[in-house]
């Protein structure tokens, strides 16, 4: 490997995650939601993004993760192509930046995590701080979830009820 690839990097429940950048629409502040009742606790609600009704996904509840309940939250709207020619947006912790991490720097073993993990999570990320000598610091790991798969789970279940 010797590319880059271009992520968002966002906090769920204290840990870093990233998404494509390319599977990204936009980013919005946190905006009120309209419940629907009798839906899974993953689906927030719905609001209105301009004038395009949006479904809101509660991302720490889809991967288990306890929610942050200070500050403020953001969502990260997706493409359509991504949800299925749907409107979603996932609420997140906090959205950090838009990175290019080199290929070299990404893990895609995915063993020994089980078969669930492996339905959503596409790689691990190792950020590295230069430190000018031989080998950079690794400063922490991103896990690198696999949106597509993800989505295509939520949308098969919700297809079941």
């Amino acid at each position: 490997m010797d590319g880059y690839i271009e992520i968002v990097d966002f906090e769920l429940g204290g840990e870093h995650y990233a998404l494509d950048i390319h599977l990204v629409r936009e980013i919005v502040e946190m905006k009120p939601i309209t419940e629907i009742p009798r839906t899974p606790p993953y689906i927030k609600g719905i609001m209105n993004l301009r004038g395009e009704i949006t479904t809101i996904l509660s991302l720490n509840e889809l991967l288990s993760v306890p929610e942050k309940m200070d500050g403020d939250r953001k969502i990260i709207v997706l493409v359509p192509e991504t949800s299925q020619g749907s409107n979603v947006g996932m609420i997140v912790d906090d959205v950090h930046s838009v990175m290019h991490v080199p290929e070299s720097d990404i893990d895609l073993s995915r063993e020994g995590y089980g078969d669930e993990v492996t339905d959503y999570l596409r790689g691990i990320i190792k950020i590295r701080r230069e430190g000018g000598g031989e080998e950079d610091e690794l400063t922490s790991l991103i896990l690198w979830l696999d949106m597509k798969r993800l989505l295509e789970n939520f949308f098969a279940d919700a297809a079941r009820t």
